[in-house]
């Protein structure tokens, strides 16, 4: 993590999100302090239409609380509702 705070994290997007940001995965630079914070920062960016409440998170491998702190190179997926039967 840098002195001002920002930290680089890669995130994979899958299904509605990834169509959404139209891709799978990117590095990008953040201040986000938490998986949420961050969430919402790219939901504010992209247009994001899933709320949090309705999915989940992955911080290196294994699911989180969204309240997680994010280090510097950690990898985060956002997992959204599956459908299917």
């Amino acid at each position: 993590m840098s002195a001002n705070g920002e930290k680089t994290v890669h995130v994979q997007y899958f299904a509605m999100l990834r169509e959404q940001r139209g891709l799978s995965k990117e590095t990008l630079a953040t201040h986000a302090p938490s998986a949420a914070a961050l969430y919402e920062e790219l939901r504010a960016q992209h247009g994001f239409t899933l709320p949090l409440e309705r999915m989940r998170v992955i911080v290196n491998e294994a699911f989180q609380p969204w309240d997680v702190s994010l280090s510097e190179g950690d990898t985060i997926v956002f997992v959204p509702p599956v459908a299917g039967g």
